[in-house]
């Protein structure tokens, strides 16, 4: 067996890639923006996913690709939230 991950290999530093790094850092930037909301990136989709912290009898999440069109769909959530549901026909 070859390779650095060999027993009796000596420890090397290894290069980290930091993936989506602008992305996770807007990310996290709403977080500070937006308290009520956590914000995420996924790396695996390339969207950016928003879930409601306020109390609510149904799970709030929105998601879009920009970061722009997500705080766009919170704002509508936080919209709805407040409009009274009038009673169904």
């Amino acid at each position: 067996m070859t390779g650095r991950h060999r027993d009796g290999q000596p420890y090397s530093l290894v290069y980290r890639r930091v993936w989506d790094g602008p992305a996770r850092a807007e990310a996290e930037r709403l977080n500070q923006v937006w308290p009520e909301w956590a914000v995420l990136y996924s790396l695996s989709k390339r969207s950016f996913y928003a879930v409601a912290r306020w109390e609510s009898p149904r799970l709030v999440a929105v998601e879009d690709a920009t970061s722009e069109g997500l705080e766009e769909r919170m704002r509508e959530a936080e919209m709805t939230r407040f409009v009274p549901r009038g009673r169904a026909a």
